[in-house]
């Protein structure tokens, strides 16, 4: 019989895992943002009239969903790879 272990998404090193995850999402979004900000014209000209605040908004929303969606597809993978072993 198996003795129960604790799941690396608790410990130290799963936290450090997690955040990984979250800051590589966040600079993700960050690229994305820039890339649909130069590429398409009609983004940069919304933003263009829509003052500072628009720039901060958008990049802060893309930025915070991209990091939502690594650090959930973080913990999918940590316990996948803690059911593995």
């Amino acid at each position: 019989m198996r003795t129960k272990k604790s799941s690396d998404l608790i410990s130290a090193t799963g936290l450090i895992k997690l955040m990984t995850h979250a800051l590589m999402g966040a600079a993700l979004g960050l690229v994305f943002s820039l890339a649909l900000i130069l590429c398409n014209p009609a983004v940069a000209s919304l933003l263009a009239n829509g003052g500072s605040q628009t720039v901060i908004v958008f990049t802060l929303t893309l930025v915070t969903t991209f990091a939502i969606g690594a650090t959930l597809t973080g913990v999918v993978f940590i316990i996948a790879e803690d059911k593995q072993s």
